[in-house]
């Protein structure tokens, strides 16, 4: 008799075992269904030493990671890249954002910008060029030039030359432009920042095509900084890649040569 109520009871405490795990098996099923902090954190709440806490614990923390990563990348400033990294100094998205620091930082120190005057050559020309008049005033002790005509001589009678179209020139020869764009910086050496490029131009093939990366040490406090640029474009060349890859979601940064 004392043996069926041993066995009895055993059975009960198994049934019981594997009703419970069968139940924080089903819930944890539902919960990685929802996929949400919500959820998970509800879950933690009801289990808090099972079977499956280490993992609703690490996707709980990844979850908020990518909130707040995409709350950085929305307002996309300096501001907003630090304080993400100091709430998470070790995480997924931590390289990139230390990436976007260091172009915000680059962006606002001497010469990493667009030359000046380089929009208001054009304007500059104009102001210097003589004032419309009959003569044009020379030096002390010299006769004045008469100004030239403001009409001038017609061609003689013919037939119109046919002009020549301009051949256009591809993306990749125009290697004397004076801008450049900077994709990156990094404190860890040359090394990232050639990785860094192989990883875009595996990515981005096209809209990098015919550009030469230049990786450019940099003294910054103690240390050195590795920026990865390419140079050798036109504004306009540099501003459109720029622009296609922020929209992307890739840090770019204009320069000049």
């Amino acid at each position: 008799m004392v043996i069926r109520k041993l066995v009895l009871a055993v059975c009960c405490a198994a049934a019981l075992g594997i009703s419970g795990c069968s139940r924080q098996q089903s819930d944890w099923e539902k919960t990685r269904a929802a996929n949400t902090t919500d959820s998970y954190e509800q879950f933690l709440k009801k289990y808090p030493a099972g079977e499956f806490t280490a993992q609703a614990q690490a996707r709980v923390k990844e979850l908020y990671e990518e909130r707040d990563w995409q709350k950085a990348r929305d307002t996309d400033t300096l501001e907003g890249y630090q304080a993400f990294l100091k709430q998470y100094p070790e995480g997924k998205w931590t390289e990139e954002a230390r990436i976007r620091v260091e172009n915000f930082s680059l962006a606002q120190t001497p010469g990493a910008g667009t030359p000046a005057g380089a929009d208001t050559a054009g304007a500059t020309g104009a102001a210097s060029a003589p004032s419309s008049g009959n003569t044009v005033t020379k030096p002390a002790g010299e006769a004045p030039v008469p100004a030239p005509s403001k009409h001038p001589a017609l061609p003689p009678a013919g037939p119109t030359p046919k002009k020549t179209a301009t051949p256009l020139k591809p993306a990749s020869a125009a290697a004397s432009g004076t801008f450049g764009i900077q994709l990156g910086a990094f404190k860890s050496g040359a090394e990232a920042a050639n990785k860094h490029w192989a990883h875009l131009e595996k990515k981005y093939p096209k809209l990098l095509a015919g550009l030469t990366p230049k990786v450019e040490p940099m003294k910054k406090g103690t240390g050195k900084i590795y920026r990865l640029r390419a140079v050798g474009l036109s504004r306009k060349q540099a501003r459109a890649i720029c622009k296609s890859l922020k929209a992307k979601s890739q840090p770019c940064t204009i320069v000049a040569s």
